[in-house]
């Protein structure tokens, strides 16, 4: 580092494989160097650059000068944030891992920071959230405070940083969850266009949310690689509510800020009266490398599943992984009644299903939109009560579940028309709803001690031990109410809503609860941190669920990933020998994640009930790997471009590769299906598994799933590929692949 030694000192943290490197200056403001899985080389950098940026902390109070150029809407150089000085740090073990608190001063205001990061054992991840202490003595109003920020993301490697970084990103939204894309810089808008020493424009890539739908367009995580050193930074924003990240450029070098709220993208602002603190929401960060048989996205992936298993709570469904039968998709479409219930119990029972939801509409005589609400079981759809099939789906031998929205109330339920307005959002005066549905405000007691007269009321009189938790409006910016701002509200809100699931736990540890936001649009930490069930679709299109399927894990945890699957009853093809491809091609697709059954399973010819009933057979021999197995894609992540899709999970010395051949677009326009030519694909098998093969001997390849349908498939040892051929318009196959060591029996599935 070109500098002095008098003036700058360092702080250095080399943990899990993350080198970092802090300096704090002869001034004493602090600067963040280095966050890599690579040792810090610090001679490019010189006393002035780091003066002027790299800050630990993006902090913004309103009224407060800077003394650089913010160029736009970035959140660099921010006030008093530039300025905050190194007091001291804790640095101790506890628990789960090492942890690491930094605490900051801003002498002007007397706010004090304090910057969190918790590290897990073994895992290249750290947890940080940033707290808030306005030690001074007069009132201040927040604008942005950081949980995570970075500064020099690009400095590893020679090449220009338009040329060397790639970004992939997460793009999601109602029944296209989890679309993966890849960008360079230059495709995002961020070309190097100045001397890089001075490359300082005024835009930035910028992904964010605003609202209660915390990823109707993204999923708030991303991977940032460097091919030119084959390292990368990923982070996921653990919030349930308006989140934002950005990455732009400032003096030569490109930063990365992550955080919550904000007041330019979510309307949020915080006064923080003297005494007063304030916790931002937190993000996971953390660093990857390619190593042998693994992308630097893939050893991401892998970390971040083992971290969020790490923060998950305990609970015995995602060690257990029951089967779940749903009544909704491609089935009774939320209009259930006792009458048609009873035949799908037995078929759900006879299948080997352990949970059955009842789905939307039980407690609504005709349409239950806008009426919801009140919760009370319909006795047209249900005469002899909800008991009744519940004990019923108890004496099959299932745990009985019922879906709930309980965010909302319809602006038709009559409890709407008596309840207090402030049991609701209120913005410029008027409570605030979307799709004819009222927000319900959980900063408010009496809303909360509803909801829980609600839940218990369920499990009491019904007996229920699963419920479907959905979420299907967008109420924006937030709630005036109460608040310093609509952002305010919200995120105040969000908090308390997750307090009450937790407090909802408190009571009931064993109750199991799905989390479903019209499927996926609320997939996210603060989430599923509680919850042990993800909604991961409203897709009702079983050709295209293999796209969602495959990536699912790059967002989840596998055993957390429930993934519809629904055999169609109808008879739209000639050919038998398809209506049993359509079959099994649904049942892969959730066969390595969690099995969400679902479907007229009373109109299936018996081939096909059969086919099922396998399908669920296998998944309870090898479920108990998936919540201890780790994610691959031997063919990169699933696209609605790609023909071929494969999946796997590995755990020790084997693995489970799930396979598809998607019909291309003209073959779907086809009413009768015929047979095409053949189609041959070479998979790549994991090398970690290669690698123990050749120490211990050989690799064998079984379908394990269908294995009452002719599946023509081979090992090409010379390229260490699964060698997949097929006539089939359409096509899925589930293979274990295991490590066949000497002198030892294959083991079994």
């Amino acid at each position: 580092m070109k500098t002095e030694e008098r003036q700058i000192r360092t702080i250095e943290i080399n943990e899990n494989g993350i080198y970092i490197v802090l300096a704090i200056l002869d001034d004493e403001t602090i600067r963040f160097l280095h966050f890599s899985s690579i040792p810090f080389c610090g001679s490019e950098f010189d006393i002035e650059n780091i003066r002027e940026g790299f800050p630990l902390v993006g902090f913004s109070l309103s009224g407060y000068d800077r003394p650089y150029e913010r160029h736009g809407n970035k959140y660099i150089v921010t006030a008093p944030g530039y300025r905050l000085k190194y007091c001291s740090h804790t640095d101790q073990y506890n628990d789960i891992g090492r942890k690491v608190v930094f605490y900051l001063n801003d002498e002007q205001t007397d706010v004090n920071v304090f910057c969190h990061w918790q590290f897990y054992r073994d895992i290249p991840v750290i947890r940080c959230w940033n707290r808030i202490e306005n030690n001074g003595e007069e009132e201040q109003t927040v604008e942005y405070i950081s949980n995570f920020y970075y500064e020099g993301i690009e400095k590893e490697g020679r090449l220009r940083q338009d040329e060397k970084l790639r970004l992939k990103i997460p793009h999601n939204s109602w029944q296209r969850e989890m679309n993966w894309k890849e960008y360079s810089l230059r495709e995002l808008g961020m070309d190097l266009t100045q001397k890089e020493a001075l490359q300082r424009s005024s835009s930035m890539i910028r992904v964010n949310n605003t609202g209660n739908w915390s990823t109707k367009e993204y999923l708030p995580l991303a991977c940032l690689e460097n091919i030119e050193t084959r390292t990368g930074i990923f982070w996921q924003i653990e919030h349930n509510g308006s989140w934002h990240w950005e990455i732009g450029d400032r003096n030569g070098h490109l930063y990365l800020a992550l955080g919550g709220p904000n007041e330019i993208y979510s309307h949020w602002v915080k006064q923080l009266a003297p005494g007063e603190v304030f916790e931002t929401v937190p993000a996971a960060v953390g660093v990857s490398c390619e190593k042998i048989g693994k992308s630097v996205f893939e050893d991401a992936v892998e970390s971040l599943t083992k971290y969020r298993r790490c923060i998950r709570r305990p609970n015995s469904d995602n060690e257990k992984l029951p089967v779940i039968f749903n009544d909704y998709m491609n089935c009774l479409w939320g209009k259930p009644t006792a009458e048609q219930e009873i035949p799908m119990i037995d078929a759900a029972a006879d299948a080997g299903c352990e949970y059955y939801c009842i789905d939307a509409g039980w407690y609504a005589d005709g349409d239950w939109w806008d009426s919801v609400g009140e919760w009370q079981v319909s006795s047209k759809r249900f005469p002899d009560g909800l008991r009744a099939v519940t004990d019923y789906i108890r004496k099959r031998g299932m745990t009985p579940g019922v879906w709930l929205e309980p965010e909302v109330m319809g602006i038709h339920c009559a409890l709407a028309q008596k309840v207090p307005e402030n049991w609701f959002f209120i913005r410029h005066g008027k409570p605030v709803y979307d799709r004819s549905r009222f927000q319900l405000d959980y900063r408010n007691a009496e809303v909360c001690a509803y909801m829980d007269s609600v839940v218990d009321r369920l499990i009491r009189e019904f007996n229920v031990g699963y419920i479907k938790m959905d979420y299907n409006i967008e109420p924006g910016i937030g709630t005036e109410f109460q608040a310093d701002s609509p952002g305010d509200g919200l995120l105040e809100h969000e908090r308390a809503y997750l307090g009450w699931l937790d407090r909802l736990f408190n009571r009931y540890p064993d109750l199991v609860i799905e989390n479903c936001a019209s499927g996926g649009l609320r997939m996210d930490y603060a989430m599923l941190s509680r919850l042990s069930i993800q909604s991961t679709s409203d897709t009702d299109d079983y050709m295209n669920y293999p796209v969602i399927a495959a990536n699912a894990a790059a967002a989840m945890t596998p055993e957390q990933a429930a993934v519809w699957s629904y055999p169609m009853a109808h008879d739209l093809w000639k050919d038998e020998d398809e209506f049993c491809e359509e079959t099994v091609f649904n049942m892969v697709s959730s066969m390595l994640l969690r099995i969400h059954l679902s479907g007229h399973l009373v109109q299936l010819d018996a081939m096909r009930r059969s086919l099922v009933k396998e399908g669920i057979e296998v998944y309870k021999l090898l479920r108990s790997d998936i919540p201890n197995a780790l994610p691959f894609w031997p063919l990169g992540l699933a696209s609605y471009q790609k023909k071929w899709i494969a999946f796997g999970l590995k755990r020790n010395d084997h693995a489970y590769l799930a396979v598809w051949m998607r019909m291309a677009e003209e073959d779907k326009e086809n009413t009768v299906f015929k047979h095409g030519k053949e189609q041959t694909k070479q998979i790549p098998l994991p090398e970690d598994l290669l690698q123990m093969a050749e120490r211990d001997e050989d690799i064998e390849i079984r379908c394990i799933y269908p294995t009452t349908l002719e599946t023509d498939y081979s090992y090409c040892k010379e390229k260490h590929t699964l060698v997949f051929r097929t006539n089939k318009k359409f096509t899925a196959r589930l293979f274990r692949v295991t490590v066949k060591k000497k002198d030892t029996k294959t083991q079994e599935t």
